[in-house]
């Protein structure tokens, strides 16, 4: 059975999760947004969970869309959304550094709803592509930008440094992308503060 026929079960059969209600209910702003996108999503039978405190859905356990918010726009963050076909040109890449995930924007249920078939059709494809293996080909990590404050640390912490180096390919660009993804050196530098010692737990941002 393909991942389109999985993912296509009866609505009643695929329960929300109150673990995720919370984010639904405090949202202040893209409320109403959010709970359009919470239903796509639940209708196309992926799996609800609370992963970087956002609702997160699975195919199979494995990431597919994400819901999360800004100041100025929500969005579905498809996590390998680069390998997606985008026949209607609305995946948007975050920034320079991201490489897989692109994101759908909305700035009103009216956006959603119109979009509503597309967005569904790109979650079917999606969870094909992970029921197909499919892969992404990263850049190494010596390719990415290392934050100047991280490149500090590590000069300063021979510890930090050798733990960093321990890390798997995926956590090192994991972090790196993460630290270098704040445009405040403020806030670079609080990012690498907090993740220093599961950095020198041999940890990942996930861990």
């Amino acid at each position: 059975m393909n991942a389109v026929k999985k993912a296509t079960k009866p609505v009643n059969s695929i329960p929300t999760n109150p673990k995720v209600d919370f984010f639904f209910t405090k949202a202040k702003k893209w409320k109403e947004e959010y709970e359009k996108m919470r239903t796509i999503a639940i209708d196309c039978g992926l799996v609800e969970e609370l992963k970087w405190g956002c609702p997160c859905y699975t195919f199979e356990k494995r990431n597919i869309v994400l819901i999360h918010g800004f100041k100025d726009y929500c969005a579905f963050l498809f996590f390998k959304g680069a390998l997606l076909k985008d026949p209607k040109g609305i995946l948007i890449q975050q920034t320079e550094n991201v490489q897989a995930a692109r994101q759908v924007r909305f700035t009103s249920v009216k956006e959603i709803e119109k979009l509503k078939a597309t967005l569904k059709a790109y979650i079917y494809e999606a969870a094909e592509l992970e029921e197909s293996g499919a892969k992404m080909n990263y850049k190494k990590t010596s390719e990415f930008t290392m934050p100047d404050e991280f490149r500090s640390k590590l000069d300063k912490s021979p510890a930090l440094k050798k733990a960093f180096e321990a890390l798997t390919p995926g956590r090192q660009r994991g972090y790196l992308l993460y630290f270098s993804s704040a445009k405040q050196a403020k806030t670079r530098e609080s990012r690498i503060e907090k993740y220093m010692p599961q950095i020198l737990e041999g940890k990942g941002l996930e861990d």
